[in-house]
Formats: structure tokens, sequence, C-alpha cells
């Protein structure tokens, strides 16, 4: 019976799914030499940790590695590819989970939520409402989307059509903009944004992206928002702009380290929210991207490509391993 191994529990629907094509399992622990372990005798392996790239070495009936989500980075693609084992994940599917996130966050920050709960329930009614002086609104501001890919493009579309904001994108790709969208450079975004938005992959052309001397060419009432990869943003840089006042806040759901630990420098500061990287996270986008990836799963067992597969230049290298009809 082949073997599924999942990182983490699948929604029940992907669940059901997979369980007449094989026995699913949920990896034990995270760590490098479990997931290696409990790899070895895997066919498939369903990703939402960083997988080890020294787990492809030793699965000799790996088939495939699906991402349950969009980001590749939790996959070493090289490593699979030299292995033979197909890359594949589901994208597009939380870009809507994570464009309200964006939202949210976004109010949050402007209405200073964060401080004025807490002292209404600390200080009283007045204390709280003391902090509305100080609130402004998010229509008519400029968001800067730094990525335009299925999130870039649904930030773009709730803040254009949702609230009425300018929306400006910075982004690889040559694709025309998409209605109320102008594309500007990444320093001259930073430069006019009241809120900036990243969205990007994690590549070696955006890792430290918004470094010191980008954040210092921010207004000095600029959100950042970060729904992408902690180290697309330079931390140190950031946390003395906080410190220092020179920014108006920041709402941060991935970090360089994670979990980030209790006694982060982030934590301190009234103006910054921080979440557990659960952006993308919702009772509908863990269906999507669950389904999403079991689909990718049941191809491969039926001996078919998955639909969205990462490492084309693996297929000769994979039928070798793995002949059609066997």
């Amino acid at each position: 019976m082949c073997k599924i191994l999942s990182t983490h529990p699948l929604h029940p629907r992907a669940t059901a799914m997979l369980a007449g094509a094989g026995r699913l399992a949920i990896a034990s622990a995270l760590d490098a030499k479990t997931l290696t372990a409990e790899a070895r005798d895997a066919d498939i392996v369903i990703v939402r940790a960083p997988l080890p790239p020294e787990l492809f070495a030793g699965a000799a009936n790996l088939r495939a590695a699906i991402r349950h989500g969009a980001g590749l980075d939790m996959i070493p693609v090289e490593a699979a590819t030299a292995a033979g084992v197909l890359v594949a994940n589901v994208p597009a599917v939380n870009a809507r989970s994570v464009a309200e996130h964006v939202m949210f966050t976004a109010l949050a920050l402007l209405r200073r939520f964060r401080v004025m709960d807490r002292d209404l329930r600390a200080k009283g009614w007045l204390a709280g409402r003391e902090h509305a002086n100080l609130t402004s609104e998010l229509a008519g501001k400029t968001i800067g989307i730094v990525g335009l890919g299925a999130v870039g493009q649904a930030v773009g579309h709730i803040a254009a059509h949702g609230f009425d904001l300018n929306v400006v994108a910075t982004t690889r790709s040559l694709r025309p903009a998409p209605e109320r969208v102008g594309f500007l450079s990444i320093d001259a975004l930073v430069e006019q944004s009241d809120i900036i938005v990243l969205c990007c992959p994690l590549t070696q052309e955006t890792r430290g992206l918004i470094s010191r001397e980008r954040i210092a060419r921010m207004k000095p009432n600029a959100l950042l928002i970060n729904v992408s990869r902690g180290p697309v943003v330079d931390d140190e840089a950031l946390i003395e702009a906080l410190r220092a006042g020179r920014i108006g806040g920041a709402a941060l759901d991935v970090f360089s380290t994670q979990p980030l630990p209790p006694n982060h420098p982030y934590f301190g500061f009234d103006n910054v929210i921080v979440t557990p990287h659960m952006a993308g996270i919702t009772e509908e986008s863990m269906m999507r991207m669950g389904v999403g990836a079991a689909g990718e799963a049941l191809l491969v067992l039926a001996g078919k490509l998955p639909v969205n597969l990462r490492n084309p230049e693996v297929i000769e290298h994979y039928r070798r391993r793995f002949p059609v009809g066997e």
C-alpha cells in the first residue's frame, strides 16, 4: 500500500479523498532527522514545514513532494530534482484569505486597535476613546504592493474597489497592470506609499529587499505589512526605525526565525501587530489547499504528472525511476 506522509494533519475533505489511495501518515515531529526517517518509505510527501535536502537522498520510493500552498521555499527543489522527485504546489488558493488579513491589519494599525482595546479594558472608556483622535481612514491613501501574484492582485482588488485606495505595485513580470493599479520601481513605491505590503516570494533577489536604505525612504507615518517571508525585511533596520518613531507601524505575519522568540523586540511595540504565520489560514483556505494537494497526489499515484509541476526538468529522470504503467 502506498504511503502518503503529510507534515501536518489535512482538512477532512482532503483526508477523505486520499482514503482509498494509500495510508496517510502524519509526521510525528518536524525536525530534519524525524522527517527524513519517516519519509524513507513514503511515496508522496505533502509539505507544510521545511524539508531537509537529505530527505530526498534516502527516500527510494518517493515520487513527489507536494506543497500544501504556494511558496516553494519549504522544499529544496534542487535536491528533489537531483533525486528524480516531482515538486508541485497549490497556487492561488489562499490569496483571498491573505488579502483579507492585509486589510484587517491595515485597519487595526490605522485605528490604533491594540492600544485602544488595551486601555479601554485597563483604564476605562475615556482612556480607550482618547486614541480615536490619532486614528485615520484607509480611503485616499496609497497602498504599494510588492509582488503582483495571486495574493498581490487580490490585495489590489480589495484595496481599490473596496476601500478606494490608490494602488501601485512593483513586480518582476511584465504583464499588463490590472485595472486601477499603477506600476512603480521598488524605490519609488517605498517613497510614495502610505502602506507597503510585501507579497513577493522569497528569492535571491527579494532577500533583504526592504533594506535599511529603503526603510529610511519610507514616509514618517508609513505602515509596513509583511505576508511574504521574513528574510525579505532587514529586521535590525526595521526595529531601529520603530524605536526611533521614523515609521508609523508594522504588521508582521512571517519572520526570519519561526516561531518568533517570546522576548523578541517586535512584541514590545504598541504599533506592531505580530501574527504567527496565519494570514493564509482559514477554514476555507485549508480546505482548498488540502483538496488541491490531495488532488495532485492522486494524479501522481495514478501515473500522471501533477497539474502544477514546478520542476519540469525532472520528468525524464522521474520516468526512468517510475516508468509509465508500473
